[in-house]
């Protein structure tokens, strides 16, 4: 059986690095930054989601030229105009801009109203929605383990769905959201650093970060930057550092842990998100809330374990070369 050329390519991306003490330490750096999220949006009230994410872009922008100018070489400044006239590249980049936009705005509102739960479990299926990606986009076949695992996930949705009374759509939309836009990170290629690919995302976000603000100009409350106090204007203007600090932290970590370890360490984050929202927070959590994150749960072991377990056949000497490899999965 031949190998398509789109699976080929995603294959040629993704590296099994051996693990180090550095990489977990960096790994979990990000998602405990991630994890801790809420709390540093909930500080920054009164500010709204929109001008919260409009700053995020903004300076986001600043900070991330900032440092390609001190990395500079390919890997800082110098190596942006090669990416500029990379048309493809500019197109996955501004594809990449427009889907953590969504995100950025779904999460800021879902943590400043109440919903930090719900957003926790978008990012808890978002590996599911990753292996579900595998099959619709690089037409990959799912092992037996991964089929369950996806089955108890619909299922978890509809008794979540039954639970809340509608559909859980701010889960869905981080979980898309987050895993499209991973895809398309991946599309781009290593030859994109971190630093080069935020920049040219948050680039094509200027003008949406301005309009947003002139909008959040003309409202009752106007801008609160400068209007709350110092300290209320310093955690405001650390957003750009907010948000870079744990994507470089996060690509940084997985140059230097194997993808099995990596799959561990992302349930970090939305677990820190999800005892905020339940036990300093109190959102509400009425059975049918935690059967459904139950069967979440449940689903990502079954996952996980079904990961780890292809990994070490993977790795076992074989008597003859396969004609192929498998499908690539991003767990």
């Amino acid at each position: 059986m031949s190998v398509s050329p789109q699976r080929r390519a995603y294959a040629d991306t993704v590296t099994e690095p051996r693990p180090s003490s550095s990489g977990l330490l960096l790994a979990i750096g990000a998602y405990g930054l991630w994890g801790f999220l809420p709390v540093y949006f909930l500080l920054l009230a009164p500010s709204g989601p929109i001008e919260i994410v409009a700053w995020r872009i903004l300076l986001s922008l600043i900070f991330c030229g900032i440092l390609l100018i001190v990395v500079r070489g390919s890997r800082g400044i110098g190596g942006i105009p090669a990416l500029v006239r990379d048309r493809r590249i500019l197109k996955l980049s501004l594809l990449a801009g427009i889907l953590i936009a969504v995100n950025w705005h779904v999460y800021l509102y879902a943590s400043l109203n109440g919903f930090i739960v719900e957003a926790a479990l978008g990012y808890f299926i978002n590996p599911i929605v990753t292996v579900a990606l595998g099959v619709l986009l690089l037409r990959e076949r799912l092992r037996p383990g991964q089929w369950v695992a996806v089955g108890i996930s619909i299922i978890a949705v509809i008794v979540l769905a039954v639970g809340y009374g509608s559909v859980p759509w701010i889960s869905l939309t981080l979980a898309f959201s987050f895993g499209f836009y991973g895809y398309v990170k991946n599309r781009m290629g290593p030859t994109v650093s971190p630093v080069g690919g935020l920049t040219l995302e948050t680039a094509w976000l200027v003008p949406l970060a301005v309009l947003e603000l002139l909008w959040v100009a003309g409202t009752v409350q106007g801008i609160t930057l400068g209007q709350y106090g110092a300290g209320h204007a310093t955690l405001l203007a650390l957003a750009g550092v907010v948000t870079a600090v744990p994507l470089l932290l996060f690509a940084a970590a997985a140059r230097r842990l194997p993808l099995s370890v990596m799959g561990f360490i992302q349930y970090f984050a939305p677990l820190l998100q999800f005892g905020f929202g339940v036990f300093i927070m109190n959102e509400p959590m009425p059975p049918e809330r935690w059967v459904g994150f139950s069967l979440v749960w449940l689903a990502l072991v079954v996952l996980t374990s079904e990961a780890i377990r292809h990994r070490s056949r993977s790795r076992t000497p074989q008597p003859a070369p396969m004609p192929e490899t498998g499908p690539v999965t991003t767990v």
